[in-house]
Protein backbone atom coordinates (compact mmCIF):
# COMPACT_ATOMS: atom_id res chain seq x y z
CA UNK A 1 0.00 0.00 0.00
CA UNK A 2 0.92 3.14 -1.10
CA UNK A 3 2.07 6.41 1.93
CA UNK A 4 -1.37 8.28 0.72
CA UNK A 5 -3.42 5.29 1.40
CA UNK A 6 -2.44 4.73 4.27
CA UNK A 7 -2.44 8.11 6.01
CA UNK A 8 -5.82 8.94 4.10
CA UNK A 9 -7.02 5.54 6.06
CA UNK A 10 -6.93 7.68 9.45
CA UNK A 11 -7.99 11.04 8.50
CA UNK A 12 -11.16 12.81 10.14
CA UNK A 13 -12.49 15.74 8.25
CA UNK A 14 -14.77 17.30 10.36
CA UNK A 15 -17.23 20.51 9.70
CA UNK A 16 -17.58 22.68 12.64
CA UNK A 17 -20.67 24.39 13.45
CA UNK A 18 -23.30 21.47 15.09
CA UNK A 19 -20.21 19.21 15.26
CA UNK A 20 -17.81 20.48 16.97
CA UNK A 21 -19.79 23.38 18.48
CA UNK A 22 -23.16 24.00 19.39
CA UNK A 23 -24.78 26.13 16.24
CA UNK A 24 -26.84 29.17 17.14
CA UNK A 25 -28.99 30.90 15.10
CA UNK A 26 -26.83 32.94 13.00
CA UNK A 27 -23.24 33.14 13.95
CA UNK A 28 -20.87 31.71 15.99
CA UNK A 29 -19.55 35.83 16.24
CA UNK A 30 -17.10 35.53 19.00
CA UNK A 31 -14.95 33.11 21.15
CA UNK A 32 -17.33 33.94 23.83
CA UNK A 33 -20.09 32.71 22.20
CA UNK A 34 -18.04 29.39 21.35
CA UNK A 35 -19.13 26.50 23.11
CA UNK A 36 -18.14 23.20 22.39
CA UNK A 37 -20.21 20.11 22.27
CA UNK A 38 -20.37 17.26 24.95
CA UNK A 39 -17.43 14.58 24.26
CA UNK A 40 -15.93 16.10 21.88
CA UNK A 41 -12.53 17.53 23.59
CA UNK A 42 -12.41 13.61 25.06
CA UNK A 43 -13.27 12.51 21.25
CA UNK A 44 -10.49 14.28 19.71
CA UNK A 45 -7.96 13.32 22.55
CA UNK A 46 -9.08 9.88 21.66
CA UNK A 47 -8.60 10.18 17.95
CA UNK A 48 -4.95 11.82 18.27
CA UNK A 49 -3.59 9.72 20.90
CA UNK A 50 -4.50 6.50 18.85
CA UNK A 51 -3.10 7.98 15.31
CA UNK A 52 -5.69 9.59 13.32
CA UNK A 53 -5.22 12.89 12.03
CA UNK A 54 -8.01 15.47 11.67
CA UNK A 55 -9.10 18.59 9.54
CA UNK A 56 -11.87 20.87 9.63
CA UNK A 57 -13.69 22.08 6.21
CA UNK A 58 -16.23 24.88 7.69
CA UNK A 59 -18.39 27.58 5.74
CA UNK A 60 -18.25 30.59 7.34
CA UNK A 61 -20.21 33.45 5.50
CA UNK A 62 -20.51 35.46 8.50
CA UNK A 63 -17.24 36.94 7.34
CA UNK A 64 -18.23 37.86 3.76
CA UNK A 65 -21.69 38.97 5.23
CA UNK A 66 -19.38 41.02 6.87
CA UNK A 67 -21.04 40.26 10.24
CA UNK A 68 -17.55 39.53 11.59
CA UNK A 69 -13.73 39.95 10.35
CA UNK A 70 -11.75 37.53 9.43
CA UNK A 71 -9.52 38.28 12.32
CA UNK A 72 -12.21 37.99 14.35
CA UNK A 73 -12.97 34.37 12.93
CA UNK A 74 -9.25 33.37 13.26
CA UNK A 75 -9.04 34.33 17.02
CA UNK A 76 -12.22 31.87 17.22
CA UNK A 77 -10.05 28.96 15.23
CA UNK A 78 -6.55 29.86 17.48
CA UNK A 79 -8.84 29.69 20.81
CA UNK A 80 -10.52 26.17 19.42
CA UNK A 81 -7.55 24.78 18.32
CA UNK A 82 -5.47 25.79 21.62
CA UNK A 83 -8.67 24.40 23.85
CA UNK A 84 -8.01 20.73 21.87
CA UNK A 85 -4.62 20.65 22.32
CA UNK A 86 -5.19 21.76 25.87
CA UNK A 87 -7.51 18.24 26.28
CA UNK A 88 -5.23 16.21 24.18
CA UNK A 89 -6.23 16.68 20.84
CA UNK A 90 -4.97 17.99 17.35
CA UNK A 91 -6.57 19.29 14.59
CA UNK A 92 -3.67 20.06 11.93
CA UNK A 93 -5.76 22.43 9.82
CA UNK A 94 -9.14 24.64 9.11
CA UNK A 95 -10.45 24.97 5.81
CA UNK A 96 -12.80 28.16 5.81
CA UNK A 97 -14.94 29.25 3.13
CA UNK A 98 -15.47 32.85 4.16
CA UNK A 99 -17.77 33.72 0.66
CA UNK A 100 -21.90 34.69 0.97
CA UNK A 101 -24.15 31.59 -0.28
CA UNK A 102 -24.18 33.10 -3.79
CA UNK A 103 -21.10 33.96 -4.80
CA UNK A 104 -20.61 31.51 -6.87
CA UNK A 105 -17.35 29.62 -5.76
CA UNK A 106 -15.82 26.62 -5.58
CA UNK A 107 -15.07 25.91 -1.89
CA UNK A 108 -18.51 26.58 -0.08
CA UNK A 109 -20.01 23.01 0.59
CA UNK A 110 -22.30 21.57 -1.12
CA UNK A 111 -19.29 21.93 -3.61
CA UNK A 112 -16.33 19.83 -2.75
CA UNK A 113 -13.55 22.64 -3.12
CA UNK A 114 -11.94 22.47 0.58
CA UNK A 115 -11.93 18.69 0.19
CA UNK A 116 -10.00 18.65 -2.51
CA UNK A 117 -7.65 21.24 -0.98
CA UNK A 118 -7.19 18.78 1.53
CA UNK A 119 -6.41 15.85 -0.38
CA UNK A 120 -3.60 18.16 -2.21
CA UNK A 121 -1.60 19.99 0.97
CA UNK A 122 -2.16 16.14 2.92
CA UNK A 123 -1.54 13.84 -0.34
CA UNK A 124 -4.60 12.29 0.89
CA UNK A 125 -6.85 9.50 -1.05
CA UNK A 126 -10.45 10.81 -0.58
CA UNK A 127 -11.68 7.69 -1.31
CA UNK A 128 -9.99 6.22 2.43
CA UNK A 129 -10.94 9.41 4.34
CA UNK A 130 -13.92 10.16 6.02
CA UNK A 131 -15.91 13.47 6.28
CA UNK A 132 -18.30 14.17 9.28
CA UNK A 133 -21.33 16.51 9.19
CA UNK A 134 -24.56 17.23 10.58
CA UNK A 135 -26.07 18.76 7.44
CA UNK A 136 -26.91 17.57 3.74
CA UNK A 137 -24.39 20.35 2.48
CA UNK A 138 -21.82 18.39 4.17
CA UNK A 139 -22.56 14.82 3.14
CA UNK A 140 -22.81 16.45 -0.37
CA UNK A 141 -19.55 17.62 -0.45
CA UNK A 142 -18.51 14.34 1.25
CA UNK A 143 -19.80 12.85 -1.47
CA UNK A 144 -18.47 14.40 -4.47
CA UNK A 145 -15.49 14.46 -3.21
CA UNK A 146 -15.03 10.55 -3.11
CA UNK A 147 -15.10 10.38 0.80
CA UNK A 148 -16.96 8.33 3.41
CA UNK A 149 -19.39 9.99 5.03
CA UNK A 150 -20.13 10.35 8.59
CA UNK A 151 -23.77 11.88 9.88
CA UNK A 152 -23.58 12.91 13.66
CA UNK A 153 -26.79 13.57 15.25
CA UNK A 154 -25.62 16.73 16.73
CA UNK A 155 -26.17 20.27 15.26
CA UNK A 156 -28.54 19.43 12.84
CA UNK A 157 -28.12 15.85 12.37
CA UNK A 158 -31.38 14.84 13.51
CA UNK A 159 -33.49 17.53 10.96
CA UNK A 160 -30.95 16.03 8.42
CA UNK A 161 -31.75 12.40 9.62
CA UNK A 162 -35.50 12.72 9.25
CA UNK A 163 -34.72 14.25 5.54
CA UNK A 164 -32.56 11.46 4.34
CA UNK A 165 -35.06 9.10 5.94
CA UNK A 166 -37.90 11.20 3.20
CA UNK A 167 -35.56 10.68 0.08
CA UNK A 168 -33.29 13.36 0.41
CA UNK A 169 -30.23 12.35 -1.04
CA UNK A 170 -27.40 11.57 -0.19
CA UNK A 171 -27.83 9.33 2.72
CA UNK A 172 -24.55 8.83 4.62
CA UNK A 173 -22.21 6.15 4.88
CA UNK A 174 -22.67 5.88 8.97
CA UNK A 175 -24.60 7.55 11.31
CA UNK A 176 -23.81 8.37 14.65
CA UNK A 177 -24.93 10.10 17.81
CA UNK A 178 -22.06 12.32 18.20
CA UNK A 179 -18.69 12.85 17.38
CA UNK A 180 -16.97 11.45 20.59
CA UNK A 181 -19.01 7.84 19.49
CA UNK A 182 -17.72 8.63 15.84
CA UNK A 183 -14.10 8.19 17.64
CA UNK A 184 -14.90 5.33 19.39
CA UNK A 185 -16.11 3.45 15.84
CA UNK A 186 -13.12 4.80 14.00
CA UNK A 187 -10.52 3.84 16.78
CA UNK A 188 -12.09 0.38 16.59
CA UNK A 189 -12.41 -0.29 13.15
CA UNK A 190 -8.57 0.76 12.99
CA UNK A 191 -7.72 -1.75 15.91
Amino acid sequence: MNSTGSSSRRMLILDRDGVINTAPEDYVKSWEEFEFLPGVLEGLALLHGNGFRVLVATNQSCVGRGIITQEELNVIHRNMISRVEAAGGRIERIYQCTCKPDDGCDCRKPKPGMLFEAAKDFDLDLSHCFFAGDALTDLKAGKTAGCRTILVLTGKGLKTLDRVRLGEEPAPDLVFSDLSATAEWLIGKAA
